[in-house]
């Protein structure tokens, strides 16, 4: 198995890396304000599920077909940037307000926002290029199975995403309470989350494999 000296490096470079604003910490945070703690968790739980799931493709050696093959590689990242423009598109043509929905609004169940984080987070190319390229970094063959270590270093990974996260979600979720308890709902909340779909989409359809 790992050293726990390897695993302190690798937890030392997942809290610099978390802690550094990102689509994922914007997306959650924009969530949690529109929708308050019970979405940003939701949202946050489908992101780590997408993590494992990035990680058993570099264990199985499937993350080495976007660096092989460029064209899969752009058809992911496409994929994930429309996926991302109907979902701002749809945050942005719905009736009412999220924090204060109206009949012709329904209410977002949790399972469909963890759906999304989670399908956010596996049509990101980027993703499965950054667990290849940080992971194996800290793996030892001479330690076992290659697999077992790379889900032990998701998991590392996303205990420590969980933990910054979830942070920010419960101060966001504050903010969303303040906003629903005014007099008059506003629509601000929305607009920055559909804002947000559409930016990752902008930047994920614009960014290179580098």
């Amino acid at each position: 198995m790992l050293s726990l000296t390897t695993l302190a490096l690798f937890a030392g470079a997942c809290l610099a890396l978390t802690a550094t604003p990102g689509p994922d910490m914007l997306l959650i945070a924009s969530r949690s304000v529109s929708q308050g703690r019970p979405a940003g968790f939701a949202s946050l739980a489908g992101i780590l599920v997408g993590t494992y799931c990035h990680a058993l493709a570099a264990a199985f050696g499937l993350s080495q077909l976007f660096l092989a093959v460029p064209m899969a590689y752009d058809v992911v990242r496409f994929a994930g940037a429309a996926y991302l423009l109907y979902l701002a598109w749809k945050t942005f043509r719905t009736q009412g307000t999220v924090l204060s929905p109206n009949a012709s609004m329904s209410r977002y169940p949790v399972g469909r926002i963890f759906r999304q984080g989670l399908f956010t987070n596996l049509l990101n190319p980027k993703v499965a290029l950054f667990v290849l390229a940080l992971f194996p970094q800290f793996v030892r063959p001479e330690a076992g199975s290659v697999a077992l270590q790379i889900m032990v270093l998701a998991t590392v990974l996303n205990l420590i995403g969980f933990c910054v996260n979830g942070a920010v979600i419960l101060m966001a979720s504050k903010l969303s309470r303040k906003l629903s308890a005014g007099r008059r709902p506003s629509r601000v909340p929305q607009y920055l989350l559909g804002t947000v779909f559409a930016g990752l989409a902008c930047r994920l359809a614009l960014a290179s494999r580098n």
